[in-house]
């Protein structure tokens, strides 16, 4: 019944072997949402590097659930200890282990639905595939496993901060309310989203926003969101042709966050109702260097960098975990009714903390695609 084997025995090898990211520049993130720890191994970072726990700390802290009303009530503080890969301060060109302890985490709250397949969620898919699913939270497949690429990510935004590369995200829509910011001070823009809950640079967009969180979650339901990332500074030349264009490994980065259901870069869509005439950008000469007058193709073309800002853009759906009731079947395809419980605390709009999540991905992809430009060519 329902796709899945029914405690029978199989001899089937079945093991989850999709936990790693990057080619030199290597994630692999372990831990589940409500297991003891979550954390990480970086392979590939040189050695040399200036690293210091609070470096990794301070993207966590953008990440925390808890830090308002528009979020998870969650209370974890997801302190990072660094256990290898470090020395003096610096990195050894070993792999690097991060290590962040649950502490908040809450078994209780799902014991009510540990046989029922929750709407929108993975326990169907897991069960179809393994045989076996972690319904305390979502396991390997909850939002929690983001923290470990946050860690990561800010490892890898610090290689290319060596590069003068910058890379910033923020809340660009909320349902049905958007912006589309004029940035004439690239400095203040990022200021007005670190001061921004929400992460959205306009105020009254931000108002709108929150209003429009609340309501939702007052009404026991979410809504979805639109991340858009700006990655400054990458030199031309990066990325690699047909297979391996960089747009492609971007978008393998932001699709494989929990929750995503679409990506754009440039244009992306856009560019669809265009004439050639008016999405080509064309090239000029600056400071004496080939430059491009405008940017729809978003950073890139062939898959390789320009040395325009990269512009991309990840659509969130809506959180699953809502708190309205919902018909479904359980494990033995009965048919129920399932809510969640009173006990357990979720995002009501994931592309809240998916902010700074973005931002890790991009980091993630443009060191790797950094230390591999230094190999392509004598």
């Amino acid at each position: 019944m329902c796709g899945f084997s029914e405690g029978k025995p199989t001899h089937d090898i079945k093991f989850m072997g999709s936990n790693s990211f990057g080619t030199l520049f290597r994630v692999t993130t372990w831990g589940e949402s409500h297991g003891p720890a979550i954390g990480c191994v970086i392979d590939g970072c040189p050695a040399g590097l200036a690293l210091t726990e609070m470096d990794i700390q301070k993207k966590l802290d953008l990440r925390i659930p808890g830090r308002s009303y528009q979020v998870s009530e969650r209370q974890e503080k997801d302190r990072v200890a660094i256990l290898s890969g470090v020395f003096e301060g610096k990195t050894t060109g070993a792999p690097i282990a991060l290590h962040i302890q649950n502490t908040d985490a809450n078994t209780a709250a799902y014991e009510s639905c540990k046989e029922v397949l929750r709407p929108g969620h993975a326990n169907f898919t897991y069960l179809a595939k393994y045989g076996i699913f972690d319904y305390r939270g979502g396991g390997r497949a909850s939002a929690r496993e983001t923290a470990c690429r946050v860690a990561a990510g800010a490892v890898a935004e610090k290689l290319l901060s060596l590069a003068g590369v910058r890379i910033i995200s923020y809340l660009k829509a909320v349902g049905e309310y958007s912006i589309n910011p004029n940035i004439e001070d690239i400095d203040v823009f990022e200021a007005a989203i670190c001061a921004s809950p929400l992460f959205c640079p306009e105020k009254e967009a931000e108002e709108q926003m929150k209003t429009r969180i609340q309501a939702v979650k007052q009404e026991g339901d979410s809504i979805g969101g639109v991340v858009e990332c700006l990655v400054l500074h990458l030199p031309a030349g990066l990325g690699d042709p047909v297979y391996e264009k960089l747009e492609a490994k971007l978008a393998a980065a932001m699709m494989s966050l929990p929750a995503s259901k679409g990506f754009e870069i440039g244009d992306g869509y856009g560019a669809a109702v265009k004439k050639g005439s008016t999405h080509n950008d064309l090239f000029c000469i600056e400071k004496e260097k080939v430059c491009v007058h405008t940017n729809h193709a978003g950073g890139l073309l062939g898959g390789i960098t320009t040395g325009a800002p990269l512009v991309l853009r990840t659509h969130f759906k809506p959180a699953s975990s809502i708190q309205k009731t919902q018909p479904t079947v359980d494990i033995h395809g009965n048919p129920t009714a399932f809510c969640l419980g009173e006990m357990s605390r979720h995002d009501p709009c994931v592309a809240v903390r998916a902010v700074p999540v973005c931002a890790a991905m991009c980091g993630l992809v443009c060191a790797d695609a950094w230390l591999m430009g230094k190999i392509a060519k004598l």
